[in-house]
């Protein structure tokens, strides 16, 4: 004959959860010495990724590679500290296999790259222009529409001080992949200036006398030496083209040529040379002069040649005779 089976007896819930609490505080007891076992291996990783980080800037700065020390000290930290932590994690839960946890890190790493790719490129860019240094912190130079002084080239961006006092931050993708013009690569750069003198004044003797004129201007290199070059003839004036070098700073090269301009205009008052202003001329002509379509007298710009037109006058007066005589 069978017998009944009796159900367990049913547990208080209150009673469950107290035997999970302390399972739970008892792994953790067990676990404890691992957890402070790692939490002070990442706190000593983390001083000593200090320290070398500290001597990575160091060594780059006494270089004169101050940004470049800068961005690889913060990219040895940052990778001092992610090992370290990987190598806690592995402490703190002994049966995690640290080929999984890199195994999950590459599987994550490519999902970082394609949300972080701008971030990373700038990063990139920014280690090789600090490697290359086509220019350097304190250079001038032009990117695009942004000219400027540079301040500091970080790992993602490029910042220049405009010369108006103002702060532009360029991404250093942009600034790796754009023509960039250093204006202060060289010690000395060249200036020009336009003049344009009367159809009446000898070109020869202006230039001499602004050429010598600029080449009293304090600032203006003598070697190479200032010249004036004839550049043009336009409708009021003859253009001169002043040439000269002086130093590259963006300072020099404004107030130089404030200098030179002056100089300029008071060799021109000192010497008689005319700096006309734009004029117009315009003829009339009534078609009655002897001379009016006669090229070899009115000229007016056009050439003679050997065989000009006749004057329209003598046409109106031989047909004038004509009407006579048939009337």
């Amino acid at each position: 004959m069978m017998q009944p089976v009796t159900p367990p007896p049913v547990k208080n819930p209150l009673d469950l959860i107290l035997a999970k609490l302390h399972v739970a505080s008892n792994d953790f007891f067990l676990q404890l010495p691992n957890i402070v076992g790692g939490i002070v291996f990442v706190l000593v990783a983390w001083f000593v990724g200090k320290l070398i980080a500290n001597g990575v800037r160091k060594t780059f700065h006494h270089k004169g590679l101050v940004d470049l020390g800068g961005v690889l000290a913060s990219l040895t930290f940052g990778l001092v500290v992610a090992a370290s932590v990987l190598i806690a994690s592995v402490i703190i839960f002994p049966s995690v296999k640290p080929a999984t946890i890199i195994s999950s890190l590459g599987i994550g790493s490519v999902a970082i790259g394609f949300a972080f790719k701008d971030i990373l490129q700038n990063l990139l860019a920014g280690i090789l222009l600090l490697i290359n240094r086509p220019y350097r912190r304190g250079d001038q130079i032009v990117v695009k529409d942004f000219e400027g002084t540079v301040e500091h080239i970080q790992s993602r961006a490029t910042l220049i001080k405009t010369y108006d006092g103002r702060r532009v931050i360029i991404p250093n993708s942009d600034v790796y992949t754009s023509p960039v013009v250093v204006n202060t690569a060289f010690a000395v750069r060249r200036d020009q200036f336009d003049i344009g003198i009367g159809y009446g004044d000898k070109p020869e003797r202006a230039m001499v006398v602004f050429a010598e004129a600029i080449a009293r201007v304090d600032g203006v290199e003598a070697d190479p030496a200032p010249e004036v070059l004839p550049w043009g003839l336009d409708a009021s004036s003859v253009v001169l083209r002043a040439r000269w070098w002086s130093q590259s700073k963006r300072t020099n090269l404004v107030h130089l040529r404030a200098r030179v301009i002056l100089a300029i205009w008071q060799a021109a008052a000192d010497n008689g040379i005319d700096l006309p202003f734009p004029t117009q001329q315009i003829l009339f002509h009534d078609q009655t002069e002897d001379s009016d379509g006669d090229r070899t007298r009115q000229r007016e710009g056009w050439p003679a040649g050997n065989n000009p037109p006749h004057p329209r006058r003598d046409e109106r007066n031989a047909e004038d005779d004509r009407s006579a005589n048939e009337a």
